[in-house]
């Protein structure tokens, strides 16, 4: 008894920590729950599609400072901060927890565009979107046809990862508007706690995407055997210092990602990978393939990733060190299936107050 007490307060402090401060751009994790968790390893929870019906979201408005956001200028105001993000069902309690999030925590609010990504062109998404928000105007969806990437995908440790969906981020520079030069890519299973404009303003320098780097992550697990036995694979990387980066959090130059036509790289190392089988991982593989050791680092408070365990048991992770912008549950393991479940991660409950689905609580 006394260690359920004991664990029962960890949740509470760690939910009282997130509603009573505005911001965790200073919350050190020296200070965070640990997320050791007994029934992880049996916990395989199903993908729940009943997600009909969600709370109405706040209004957020500016501040004062704030520049005119034009809205009447539509998606190619140059005052504007784009997010791209994908909406599919099972995933779309997170899509939605995610941008509750990124209002929550901007000064700016409505200054954000996003613009999502639908492998569906059912309306019942976009009406979902828009009834839970309805006062944010500057929203587009945008259709990804799955025949577009259909035929390149390959099978993956993890079926979720095979889904056309997944993939859209390769094309956002075909998908958006012309005008839109620079955007934010954001996985679906994540909450921001901190000002997005921040990330935006992040410098790339020459090069055309941003990521926070994990260079002492074991490299060569990404690509199988054959892969490093190979020159005509391995070559690749000679002259570069290539590092693991998260695909799921990502500042995107468009202008040069269309001037030196990225999508068709990935697409012919996802072309060699159906004939070689050079790894195993879904769509991370090909990004690492083409931009690993070209990547502007960013800092990791800006994906604290691998909260959702690996990609096959799903256990409970605890933060790294350091402050926190983004808490990321990549991995197995995704935080509304957890709670719904009364099996959660102790950080599951740092996702909890951006959700917004009825349900729920």
């Amino acid at each position: 008894m006394h260690w359920i007490t004991r664990f029962s307060a960890f949740f509470s402090a760690a939910l009282a920590m997130i509603l009573l401060s505005p911001s965790l751009q200073s919350f050190s994790p020296a200070a965070a729950i640990r997320s050791s968790h007994p029934y992880a390893d049996e916990f395989k929870p199903q993908q729940n599609s009943d997600y009909s019906s969600f709370r109405e979201s706040p209004m957020f408005r500016n501040a004062e400072q704030c520049r005119s956001s034009g809205e009447d200028s539509g998606v190619c105001n140059p005052n504007l901060v784009h997010v791209a993000i994908t909406l599919d069902i099972d995933y779309l309690r997170g899509s939605i927890a995610a941008v509750n999030s990124i209002l929550q925590h901007s000064m700016c609010p409505q200054s954000v565009f996003f613009h999502f990504l639908v492998s569906s062109e059912s309306q019942n998404l976009e009406s979902l979107i828009r009834s839970t928000f309805p006062k944010l105007t500057n929203l587009k969806i945008y259709y990804f046809a799955p025949e577009t990437v259909q035929s390149l995908i390959s099978s993956s440790v993890r079926q979720a990862l095979e889904q056309p969906l997944n993939y859209a981020r390769n094309y956002l520079a075909d998908l958006l508007e012309p005008c839109v030069k620079r955007v934010i890519y954001l996985d679906s299973d994540l909450v921001v706690v901190d000002d997005i404009v921040k990330l935006w303003k992040t410098g790339l320098g020459q090069r055309t995407i941003g990521a926070p780097e994990y260079c002492h992550a074991n490299f060569t697990k990404y690509f199988t055997g054959g892969f490093w036995s190979d020159k005509r694979f391995n070559g690749t990387f000679k002259g570069r210092n290539p590092c693991y980066f998260n695909t799921g959090v990502m500042v995107i130059d468009l202008k040069k990602w269309r001037r030196f036509r990225f999508t068709k790289r990935i697409e012919k190392w996802m072309e060699i990978q159906k004939m070689e089988r050079i790894y195993e991982l879904g769509s991370l593989p090909p990004f690492l393939l083409v931009f690993a050791g070209h990547v502007a680092p960013i800092s990791h408070r800006w994906n604290q990733h691998g909260l959702g365990g690996d990609n096959v048991r799903g256990s409970c992770r605890d933060l790294h060190s350091g402050p926190v912008s983004l808490l990321h549950w990549s991995g197995s393991g995704k935080p509304w299936l957890r709670l719904d479940s009364k099996l959660p991660c102790p950080l599951d409950t740092l996702w909890a107050p951006y959700d917004l689905y009825k349900h729920s609580h």
